[in-house]
């Protein structure tokens, strides 16, 4: 048998597979969660115009302290009538325009009101509280950088500097299938020997956080002709992704029958635990992915390998898995030869995130992961990790 392959390994293998989806152009709107693929730059200077901070009076500095009369007043969305004569104040509203010959605005608390006139007796600072021209950006200036995602910080940036149409990755086509007989839809009525399919969903909703438009096909029985109708319906997506069938056993077909579909096989095997028994091929532009059948298997390997690839195909900068620093809250034993992914549950100190290792790290034991909200990364090796050293984790929220 050849050697396993490490995970830096295989996930360099993976994204030499793949191939960039075509950007397309997007209403802003519809953009969140996508991955830009071409600079945003903003249409306007921002803010367009001298700008108020502050609900108060817009005056010259040099003529504070005073009482000035009041020559007009200013509204936001509206143009000042004229410059601020020498010697006065405008009133204005927080987004006002600052009148021409005004350098700066003093808050309407700090101002004694005298019907026409106001009474300032501080002395003002040019600048304060007025938002210059372009303060935020300048039009023409790059608002967000191709290569990352859009979550709701850029989407607002994109939508005040103007932007209306982003070029984005389109989202992934993905096709997800379980196999085995014994596998039954939640719900129904268990037979001796039979199980609750629970891998798809799971799935799913891990590619889908990754950007995918998943198709959650029908659970495929021990069938070599099921195999091959379901296995090239799948093969019509941009990623097939299959759960169960992967192994060396007598029904274990999906391999078998994908080779006689034209995917070729990359590797097959990761020293990781749990996920050893992890397929990844190829048909064309079409990635395919064997995940093992046990249910926390099938979600390591969603996590590490396939939500990297996914977010590759859409052009993300770094698709790699993003580890999160913490600590550990009790030693954990290394294995020699795999690193391993341990369940484990969140603890908020004063002195950052704690991680407790949950009951259950067996890797059918989907039911027990549902008390876990990280998956802690052990580097394979000798000894142990030791209570209070430093982890990395992924977040499963």
């Amino acid at each position: 048998m050849p050697e396993l392959l490490t995970i830096e390994q295989a996930l360099e293998q993976v994204f030499a597979h793949v191939h960039p989806l075509p950007a397309e152009s997007v209403d802003l709107e519809r953009a969140a969660g996508r991955v830009l693929r071409e600079p945003a730059r903003a249409t306007v200077d921002l803010p367009p115009f001298p700008s108020s901070a502050m609900d108060g009076f817009a005056v010259r500095a040099a003529d504070t302290p005073a009482e000035l009369p009041v020559a007009f007043r200013v509204a936001a969305g509206a143009a000042p009538p004229g410059p601020l004569p020498p010697g006065s104040a405008a009133g204005i509203a927080t987004g006002g325009t600052v009148p021409e010959g005004a350098d700066a605005v003093v808050p309407v608390e700090l101002v004694e009101e005298r019907g026409d006139s106001v009474l300032l007796s501080a002395p003002a600072t040019a600048g304060q509280h007025v938002r210059p021209r372009a303060g935020d950006v300048r039009a023409g200036d790059v608002v967000v950088p191709a290569g990352v995602r859009l979550g709701a910080t850029r989407i607002g940036a994109l939508a005040a500097a103007g932007v209306s149409v982003v070029r984005c990755s389109p989202r992934p086509r993905v096709a997800v299938l379980a196999t085995g007989s014994e596998l039954r839809s939640p719900g129904s009525e268990l037979e001796p020997g039979q199980i609750y399919e629970s891998n798809r969903v799971m799935i799913a909703a891990a590619l889908e956080g990754a950007g995918a438009d998943v198709d959650v096909l029908p659970v495929v029985e021990d069938d070599v002709d099921a195999h091959r109708a379901a296995l090239e319906r799948g093969l019509e997506a941009d990623v097939l992704v299959t759960s169960g069938g992967v192994s060396m056993g007598p029904h274990d077909l999906v391999r078998r029958v994908a080779a006689e579909l034209g995917v070729e096989e990359v590797f097959w095997g990761v020293a990781v635990k749990p996920g050893k028994p992890l397929a990844f091929g190829v048909r064309g532009e079409t990635l395919v992915f064997g995940l093992p059948g046990n249910p926390v298997s099938s979600l390591v390997s969603s996590l590490v390998f396939v939500c990297p690839a996914l977010l590759a195909l859409q052009g993300l900068d770094a698709p790699e898995p993003a580890y999160v620093p913490g600590r550990a809250a009790s030693p954990l034993r290394r294995n020699p030869h795999r690193d391993e992914f341990v369940r484990a549950r969140r603890v908020r100190t004063a002195d950052g995130t704690v991680l407790e290792a949950v009951r259950g790290q067996e890797s059918h034991m989907i039911v027990r992961a549902a008390a876990a909200d990280a998956l802690v990364f052990v580097p394979r090796g000798d000894g142990e990790i030791a209570a209070g050293e430093s982890v990395g984790y992924l977040p499963l929220d």
